[in-house]
């Protein structure tokens, strides 16, 4: 029975108009299980409307692919062929088929014994014979445009001696690509942020292909892209780097962590799903596909009466959102000094009854600024969107610092203990907020 034609409506861009045979890509069971696999990980423990998956994203990335191509055929006539305007939409759907579950959160060697990039891990699942989806691809594109998309995925600059044009890759992965878009504005309104947001049709109204096959920006739409740069500033301080968002986040990897330890050493029985995620280092691209969320949440009462306290513990605080440890309230904390008053704040916490392994937990905050001229955004005089613009230079520097954890009960203490530990290496001390 052939599948017809479909209109999906999103919440975000409304109607989405999938065509039969692209249909057929998304009823698979690998595609599908995308709807099962946070877009947000463990984010809605702060924003609890934050349950969109990666389904979702996957199709709001696709459409506006589809938007994106349509303004540069018409700004543009004749510059994209239809195989190549199918592929890049394509690889927009497809972007994310190789995510774990809880999304990058779970991408560590620390979880998976067969540890590789959700990247890597989606070309196996499309090239694999043994998936639905790396079946129907094949059947939808042959076997030569399947190389070619893979190519544009890749970002390569030909496939079989056939040029790709770079603006094809910008719109799948760039500083001002179809999966940011969608996704900056899916999470801002998903978490509730109050944080301005930008016009993605504006943003792409404003684009156009220079000589040099890239995409540029015409002048009137610098203020759409600044718009664009500053919300996904806002978003990263507001919702991505929320210190109880890093806090379960490591609550969720440390318990999978000490699960593996435990299965290891014969004190814990897995499921046959966990199995694969926990220890199979050989692992399969169907075994990989068949993960999701619900595999580690249906544990989660199970091991929160678990006799280890480390795994019970984890566990436990991510059923009831109670006994949460609590930052320092340290502003500017680098990694550097983190690393030095780790070991003295693990024996201050241990002279109160604490365990040091448990109760002290560092959470890393890495976040590249805007990065200007090689990845950057060009407009029409050729030069960098940073130079025309204050407010985007004001972006370019990175964000790297560090969030420490401790019991509610101690934090006063050790913060006072930890700012007298830093203050030589700090020319002022960190305010309390």
């Amino acid at each position: 029975m052939a599948v017809p034609d479909r209109v999906i409506r999103d919440e975000i861009h409304r109607d989405i108009l999938v065509p039969a045979h692209h249909a057929q890509i998304i009823d698979t069971p690998e595609f599908q299980r995308l709807r099962s696999i946070q877009q947000l990980s463990t984010c809605e423990y702060v924003f609890p409307a934050a349950t969109h998956n990666r389904f979702a994203h996957s199709l709001g990335a696709y459409h506006l692919a589809g938007r994106f191509l349509h303004h540069l055929e018409t700004a543009h006539p004749g510059i994209i062929s239809d195989d190549d305007s199918e592929l890049v939409q394509l690889a927009a759907l497809l972007h994310d088929i190789g995510h774990p579950p809880y999304s990058h959160l779970l991408e560590t060697p620390r979880v998976y014994a067969t540890y590789d990039s959700h990247e890597s891990w989606g070309r196996r699942i499309l090239e694999s014979e043994e998936t639905a989806i790396g079946q129907v691809v094949k059947e939808v594109l042959g076997a030569d445009r399947l190389g070619r998309l893979f190519a544009i995925m890749d970002g390569l600059d030909e496939h079989q001696g056939v040029a790709i044009p770079k603006f094809l890759k910008e719109i799948v992965s760039s500083q001002l690509d179809v999966d940011r878009m969608d996704y900056m504005i899916r999470d801002q309104a998903n978490t509730g942020a109050q944080i301005g947001g930008f016009d993605s049709a504006r943003v792409m109204r404003a684009l156009r292909v220079g000589d040099d096959g890239r995409l540029f920006v015409k002048q009137w739409g610098l203020p759409a892209i600044e718009a664009y740069l500053v919300t996904r500033y806002h978003m990263y301080q507001q919702v991505y780097f929320h210190k109880v968002n890093m806090l379960t986040q490591n609550y969720l990897v440390n318990m999978l962590a000490r699960a593996r330890h435990l299965a290891l050493s014969g004190s814990l029985k897995l499921s046959t799903d966990l199995e694969h995620m926990l220890l199979n280092e050989e692992l399969s691209a169907p075994q990989y596909a068949s993960l999701n969320d619900a595999h580690v949440k249906v544990v989660l009462p199970k091991w929160a009466r678990h006799e280890d306290e480390a795994l019970s513990g984890y566990a436990t605080r991510l059923l009831s959102r109670k006994d949460f440890h609590k930052s320092l309230r340290i502003d500017n904390l680098t990694i550097e000094m983190s690393e030095i008053v780790l070991p003295r704040l693990q024996e201050a916490v241990t002279e109160h009854g604490f365990n040091p392994e448990l109760d002290v937990i560092q959470a890393t905050i890495r976040k590249r600024g805007y990065l200007p001229y090689v990845e950057g955004i060009v407009l029409e005089d050729g030069r960098d969107a940073s130079e025309h613009s204050a407010l985007i230079r004001s972006l370019v520097q990175p964000d790297e610092r560090s969030l420490v954890f401790v019991p509610e009960s101690i934090r006063d203490e050790m913060e006072l203990k930890v700012r007298e530990w830093v203050k030589p290496s700090q020319s002022s001390l960190a305010q309390f907020d």
